[in-house]
């Protein structure tokens, strides 16, 4: 699993909003391990303490781009699935700010996150 991280980081997404993802999707499993090491990350790597704290409630705030709430969007989507959501206007929504291959690093980002939070759920 390693290893496909540091695959994933070789494509050059943007840090900052690779924290957001991970941190968002760990907030959502309940992962404090998670919470905690993705946190310091953030932090360690620029991100405000401001942002931090509502990223939350990133949908009823405008701390965040149109880019971010795009990837937070889809972050959620792929996080909790749901068999009512409209993954085909949450792609569309990412299509207008990041090319094919970013949305396939995003979608790799959200997806190797899920398998850490439930991996160390698993050891609470």
């Amino acid at each position: 699993m390693t290893d496909v991280h540091r695959a994933i980081g070789t494509h050059g997404f943007e840090r900052l909003l690779h924290h957001l993802v991970q941190l968002r999707a760990s907030q959502i499993n309940r992962c404090a391990y998670c919470i905690k090491m993705h946190t310091q990350e953030a932090r360690r790597d620029g991100e405000t303490p401001e942002r931090l704290d509502r990223l939350i409630v990133w949908e009823q705030v405008d701390d965040f781009s149109e880019r971010e709430k795009a990837a937070l969007a889809w972050t959620e989507a792929l996080t909790v699935l749901d068999g009512k959501a409209d993954l085909g206007a949450l792609r569309a929504r990412l299509r207008a700010h990041f090319t094919d291959q970013e949305i396939g690093v995003l979608t790799s980002i959200v997806a190797m996150i899920n398998l850490w939070n439930r991996i160390q759920v698993s050891r609470h």
